[in-house]
């Protein structure tokens, strides 16, 4: 299997846009707690080793890159709410924590890499979708890290407010623990009401 690497960016570079940001979301398909996105500005002297698809990587090799990376690289993460989410929908919400995490960057990156098929609307600086960006993009893959990791932590800390959900475990995807609790203890501020098994919960015949 390819690895991501550099070439997207330099290939930016070249055309005069230097401060390159990757960004991405992590949460589309959760019945509970907030989308979340980041955006990484990578420093290209000082790349950590080992970056990729946050999905391929263990626990503790996506943290120890997330340490590299607050080192070494800009970093900012956002979240779209559970409410946005239910205004809008879950598309639109993950674009909006996109523009959040790159408002939130130090300074203002020159271009975007989003990952996947769509730009987000509202963009103020030149952008690019790439699909399965963080398999080919290392901003992308790093950006990928950040996100996982920010969101899993805080729902790791949800879990603990409404346990019995195993939010702990499965950050809010739709597990077989997860689905039966929404059944036997009912649905929480933190779920997502406009997704259909929440839905159907609440409004059951």
């Amino acid at each position: 299997m390819s690895k991501p690497d550099f070439t997207l960016e330099q290939s930016i570079h070249a055309q005069g846009f230097l401060r390159v940001a990757g960004v991405d979301e992590v949460g589309r398909g959760p019945l509970a707690g907030p989308v979340t996105a980041a955006a990484v500005i990578l420093n290209p002297a000082h790349i950590p080793e080992g970056l990729n698809d946050s999905k391929k990587l263990t626990p503790k090799r996506r943290a120890a890159l997330l340490d590299a990376l607050l080192e070494t690289a800009e970093v900012s993460v956002a979240h779209a709410s559970v409410e946005e989410i239910d205004t809008h929908n879950i598309l639109r919400a993950s674009h909006i924590a996109m523009l959040r995490a790159i408002e939130g960057l130090p300074t203002p990156p020159d271009y975007a890499l989003i990952d996947g098929s769509m730009i987000p609307n509202g963009m103020t600086i030149p952008a690019q979708a790439v699909v399965k960006g963080d398999a080919l993009s290392l901003s992308i893959a790093a950006a990928s890290i950040a996100a996982k990791i920010t969101r899993d932590l805080l729902m790791v800390e949800l879990a603990q407010q409404f346990p019995g959900y195993g939010w702990d475990r499965n950050a809010g995807y739709p597990s077989k623990q997860h689905r039966e609790a929404l059944q036997n203890l009912g649905v929480t501020p933190h779920h997502r009401r406009s997704f259909k098994p929440v839905h159907n919960i609440l409004y059951q015949d």
